[in-house]
């Protein structure tokens, strides 16, 4: 390769605007996606690995140990006003995301993997989803047949949080 193509595919990838993030079903017909930055780990949990707290709302499934750190457990459908999980197994998949030093456990149906998105790609939510998932979006992306639900971590975790404290 000479050196005039290595500047030229460095100029590109700098034009490129890609981000990576973790893609998951928030229940069986809506699927999502967080921005890497803000997750911490995913994991599969037993249900009794959350302790249920009394004068929640109903969204908020208590509280679970996690690497020494008590935090909060969300159950992701019942914040957005969707319709529930099925849980078939005894467990849950839980997203421990992180926004500054705020830690929250985000229940999802399914965990996907990872993904790339182009910044380009992710598109206003008005008028794409339900007026009461947009305080929580930074956008979404049509892919498909389906419409990507991009989160604002920071969104959910201080909406989680002013409610919790």
């Amino acid at each position: 390769m000479t050196s005039s193509q290595l500047k030229f595919n460095s100029q590109v990838s700098n034009n490129v605007s890609e981000h990576s993030y973790l893609q998951f079903q928030i229940n069986q017909q809506t699927t999502a996606v967080l921005s890497i930055t803000h997750i911490q780990e995913a994991i599969i949990v037993p249900i009794g690995s959350v302790t249920s707290m009394p004068n929640m709302p109903p969204y908020v499934l208590g509280l679970m140990n996690w690497r020494s750190r008590i935090i909060w457990v969300i159950n992701m459908p019942k914040l957005f006003n969707l319709e529930g999980l099925e849980y078939h197994h005894r467990h849950y998949n839980i997203i421990v995301i992180k926004v500054e030093s705020n830690l929250l456990g985000l229940v999802v149906q399914e965990i996907k993997g990872t993904t790339k998105l182009m910044t380009d790609d992710i598109h206003s939510p008005i008028g794409q989803v339900a007026a009461s998932l947009v305080p929580y979006l930074s956008g979404c992306v049509e892919q498909k047949e389906e419409t990507l639900l991009v989160l604002d971590a920071s969104n959910i975790v201080n909406y989680a949080h002013s409610v919790n404290d």
